[in-house]
C-alpha cells in the first residue's frame, strides 16, 4: 500500500502586509501589554518595587563582590571620563539594560507556542505574542532608567546633558530584544529545543557581555568578541550617559544596530512566511 503523506503549507503573508496588520493592532498590543505588566505584580506585597528591586539588588551584590571580596579592578581608567564614574553606577547602567533583555527575550522567544490556546481561537498576526512581552517590559526598563539617574546624582554628585543617551540606549535594548523575539519565536514553533538553547546562551552571554567590566579590559582578541555581543551596544549607550563608555563606543553601538537589523529582517521573513501555519504546528 502506498504511503500517503502531507505537508503543512501556507501561502505566506507579505512582509508589508504583516507590518500593516501589526500597526493596525497596535492599540490591542499596548492594551495587552499594560494588562500583562499590572497582572504580573498585582498580588505581590511589594508590587512595582519588584520591577526595579531585582536588578538593583543584583547590581549591589555584584558591586560588593567585585570591589570588596574579589577586588576586581574595573577598567574605568581607560575611559576618557572614567575617573569620575563610580563602579556601582557603571555596573547598574549595564544591569538596567541586561535585566530587561535577560527577562524579556526568553519569554518572547517561546511566546507563540506558550499562547497557542489563544492563537487557535481567532486570527491575528502571531508576531503580536513576542512583541507583547517586549512591550510590557518597557515599563520596568523606564523605571530602571530613573533609578540610574538617582544613583548618578547620589554617588557622583553630578549629571549632565549626556544623560539623555539613556533614551537611545533603552530604545536599542528594546529593538534588539524585539528582533530576537520575532526570530526565535518563529523558530521555536518548529524546533522546541530553542527554549533550552536560549537558556544556555543567556548564561554564557552574561559573562561575555561587558556588564561587570569594560570592553577595553578584555584581553586580546576576546575584546572584539565582547564588543560584538548583542547587548554591548545598548550597554555602551547607557554608560555614555554616565560618562563611562568605551573609547570605541561608536563601533560597538553600530554592531548593536547590526544585530537589530539582522534579527528583525530574519524574524519578519519567518513570521510572514509561516504565520498562516503556526497554529497547525502547536
Amino acid at each position: 500500500m502506498a504511503e500517503i503523506g502531507f505537508e503543512l503549507r501556507g501561502p505566506g503573508t507579505p512582509v508589508g502586509t504583516l507590518l500593516l496588520e501589526l500597526w493596525r493592532a497596535r492599540d490591542v498590543l499596548w492594551a495587552l501589554a499594560r494588562k500583562d505588566f499590572y497582572a504580573r505584580y498585582r498580588r505581590t506585597m511589594l508590587g512595582l518595587l519588584w520591577a526595579v528591586g531585582l536588578p538593583l539588588v543584583q547590581a549591589v551584590v555584584l558591586a560588593v563582590v567585585f570591589t570588596h571580596i574579589v577586588r576586581f579592578a574595573s577598567a574605568l581608567r581607560h575611559s576618557p571620563q572614567g575617573e569620575h564614574v563610580k563602579y556601582a553606577v557603571f555596573l547598574y547602567a549595564a544591569i538596567a539594560a541586561w535585566s530587561y533583555f535577560s527577562t524579556t527575550m526568553p519569554t518572547a522567544a517561546t511566546a507563540i507556542v506558550d499562547n497557542g490556546a489563544l492563537a487557535r481561537k481567532i486570527y491575528f498576526p502571531r508576531a503580536i505574542f513576542p512583541l507583547l512581552g517586549v512591550a510590557s517590559g518597557i515599563y520596568p526598563l523606564a523605571i530602571s532608567a530613573g533609578i540610574l539617574l538617582l544613583l548618578t546624582v547620589a554617588l557622583q554628585h553630578s549629571v549632565s546633558i549626556d544623560f539623555l543617551w539613556v533614551v537611545p540606549g533603552c530604545a536599542l535594548t528594546v529593538a534588539i530584544t524585539a528582533g530576537f523575539g520575532l526570530m526565535l519565536s518563529a523558530l521555536h514553533v518548529y524546533f522546541r529545543d530553542v527554549r533550552f538553547i536560549v537558556q544556555a546562551v543567556m548564561s554564557v552571554l552574561f559573562y561575555l557581555s561587558p556588564i561587570i567590566y569594560a570592553v577595553e579590559s578584555a584581553p586580546g582578541a576576546l575584546r572584539h568578541v565582547v564588543g560584538a555581543t548583542p547587548m554591548a551596544g545598548p550597554i555602551e549607550l547607557m554608560r555614555l550617559a554616565i560618562g563611562g563608555a568605551d573609547s570605541n563606543w561608536p563601533a560597538i553601538v553600530a554592531g548593536g544596530v547590526g544585530w537589530f537589523v539582522a534579527t528583525t529582517a530574519i524574524g519578519l521573513w519567518l513570521q510572514s512566511r509561516h504565520d498562516r501555519v503556526f497554529v497547525d504546528l502547536m
